[in-house]
């Protein structure tokens, strides 16, 4: 729900922008002879894609080296988590024998 309260005012927006735009206009390509009529909201629309991607592109190709310190962060927490599964393993095989020991000691001998 709350993500079409987000997207729906813009893409309003988007809607009215392209009805408001209609005007053809020629995209030409230089030095090359190419021409191509488009409205002009395509146009705009066309060109605005084309940026946002370029910046989608530059932030995951930043995000790059954060992701690989997430993951060897990760396998070292990992690591550490055995390391203490296996501390308090021993922990409880002492107070285990420690307990056994006490036990023992406290009975009388027959």
């Amino acid at each position: 729900m709350l993500r079409w309260l987000l997207i729906g005012p813009f893409v309003l927006v988007i809607v009215l922008f392209a009805l408001s735009n209609s005007a053809p206009v020629a995209l030409r390509l230089w030095p090359f002879d190419l021409a191509w009529q488009v409205p002009l909201s395509l146009a705009v629309l066309i060109i605005a894609g084309v940026f946002f991607l370029l910046g989608a592109i530059i932030a995951w190709l930043a995000s790059l080296p954060a992701r690989g310190r997430a993951r060897d962060l990760r396998g070292q927490v990992q690591t550490l988590e055995m390391e203490l599964a296996r501390y308090r393993a021993e922990a409880e095989t002492e107070r285990q024998r420690d307990v056994n020991g006490a036990s023992r000691a406290l009975r009388p001998v027959a």
